[in-house]
């Protein structure tokens, strides 16, 4: 039998210094949230109204707390719909809703070498934030009395690196706001 005192949550034994785990999520909350209905009430007699569903996404991060690796990660969403797809030589269709959120979190960093923290900021960062965000956008548009708007998952990793790409492009053709 091992002198090792035993985890009581996993049953075996525990380390003897617990890990610090490199990324930490302390809070989330909405920051800001816009719903606009320009149309109500006259969008509401619609009949069968499918909106057309636009979205608009950004990731921002900023340090929360000088001096700590305490980040503020902000998820933008924008969405907006129409009563029915744009067509080609007719009239714009009416505008059904329109929501801008804001939905973020407090990220503390601990003991990740400096090439990872963009990464995990821009990418690992708005991964765990966007269920919550995704849930928020689906009940404001239900309650509002329209069908949920339901967002399909998305590869922030692949978002993040074709973010970079283009400012890595824009920087190149001088196009960079220092330049």
């Amino acid at each position: 039998m091992s002198d090792r005192p035993i985890d009581s949550v996993g049953g075996g034994p525990s380390p003897a210094s617990p890990a610090v785990p490199p990324l930490v999520l302390s809070n989330q909350y909405v920051r800001d949230m816009v719903f606009r209905v320009p149309g109500a009430p006259g969008i509401y007699t619609v009949q069968n109204l499918r909106p057309h569903v636009t979205l608009s996404l950004d990731v921002q991060a900023r340090r929360a707390q000088e001096g700590h690796p305490v980040y503020e990660v902000s998820l933008l969403l924008g969405c907006s719909a129409t009563t029915h797809p744009p067509t080609e030589n007719a009239e714009p269709p009416a505008t059904a809703f329109v929501v801008e959120l804001a939905y973020c979190g407090i990220f503390t960093l601990q003991n990740v070498a400096q090439h990872v923290v963009e990464p995990m900021l821009f990418a690992e960062c708005p991964r765990l934030l966007f269920s919550f965000a995704r849930a928020v956008l689906s009940d404001i548009t239900r309650e509002a009395g329209f069908p949920p708007v339901m967002l399909q998952p998305i590869d922030f990793v692949a978002f993040w690196q074709n973010k970079r790409a283009a400012a890595a492009q824009a920087i190149r053709a001088g196009d960079s706001p220092a330049a």
